[in-house]
């Protein structure tokens, strides 16, 4: 199949029901969007660094069919506004998520929380908040790590120590422009993020969502993802949590969702996907959303409550 072809068979971006600027605790305003009828059961979703709403795009399409599928674009991405220079830190990412929770879920309904990468730290940075507590049926963790990602990361070909740490922190925090997309930094994106069989159209969506991330977030993100220590609020993370990750992702590595996996006081258990890179939701779309969708069935009844068995499995590790 031709590359046009392809496109013209692409379903459209999905359209949200309805969107929202909503307040986070320090003044910061979120952009959320809501997808699918009201009144279904709900899944909510947080994108990772360098990434917006657009990265669930394939999950939104599928879910929001008969689930109420809620995206937000994390502070400095997509249409949410670049904080103030004290406004990035993990609490801060605690805060939007709390912020989101409140104002697109009514009191007391329950949803599965989904997090990429950073969208993953931020549910483990939000674990021991009210509103995850209140809100939070089940959580799927994917491509995520809590704590030692420049140590453990394995973009740069260098033998793993204190050098390769550096260089991975300087990276992280690198100002320099990502740059147009064209065929050298699709590669480098690729080889940096993705599997080594990931489509191309795949790898193409991944670089223009990447590289239209404003500088200044990306830059002031990757200083907090360099010195991240996540270990002790994921001990906080008692909601039932399955674990995705990619065999060949180079951000974070397996090690990273093994420690996770292992740490997890409620594990539903980890899914290792063999061939996949870092951006697991747009290498692998089916299997995520399949793995929401049996989240949603196990834990979330059809009026948005906690289901039965979520309670019981809260109280065995009580």
């Amino acid at each position: 199949m031709s590359r046009l072809t392809h496109l013209a068979n692409t379903p459209p971006v999905p359209v949200p029901v309805r969107e929202l600027s909503v307040v986070s605790a320090d003044g910061s305003r979120l952009h959320v969007e809501l997808h699918g009828p009201e009144g279904a059961p709900a899944v909510v979703l947080a994108h990772g660094w360098t990434c917006n709403t657009r990265f669930w795009d394939a999950q939104v399409r599928d879910l929001a069919v008969d689930h109420r599928v809620v995206v937000y674009d994390q502070r400095g991405h997509g249409r949410t506004p670049e904080a103030g220079p004290d406004g990035y830190s993990t609490r801060a990412l605690a805060d939007d998520l709390e912020a989101v929770l409140k104002a697109t879920l009514a009191p007391w309904q329950k949803a599965v929380l989904g997090g990429h990468s950073m969208g993953g730290m931020t549910l483990m940075a939000a674990a021991g908040r009210d509103a995850v507590r209140e809100h939070g049926a089940a959580v799927l963790l994917c491509s995520t790590g809590s704590s030692r990602l420049t140590a453990e990361s394995l973009v740069l070909p260098l033998r793993a120590g204190a050098f390769r740490t550096r260089m991975t922190a300087a990276v992280l925090g690198a100002r320099a422009p990502l740059g147009p997309v064209n065929a050298v930094s699709r590669a480098i994106l690729k080889y940096a993020t993705m599997g080594r069989g990931s489509a191309p159209d795949r790898v193409d969506a991944c670089a223009r969502i990447v590289h239209a991330c404003p500088r200044g977030a990306r830059v002031a993100w990757g200083h907090v993802l360099a010195e991240l220590d996540l270990e002790a609020r994921l001990r906080e993370l008692r909601l039932p949590t399955a674990v995705i990750a990619g065999t060949e992702d180079r951000l974070t590595p397996p090690v990273h969702a093994r420690a996770v996996e292992a740490a997890l006081p409620n594990s539903l258990g980890l899914t290792e996907l063999a061939g996949m890179g870092h951006m697991t939701p747009v290498e692998a779309p089916e299997v995520v959303t399949a793995k929401l969708r049996e989240l949603v069935a196990a834990y979330v009844t059809v009026d948005g409550a906690g289901s039965t068995a979520a309670a019981v499995r809260e109280e065995e590790i009580a």
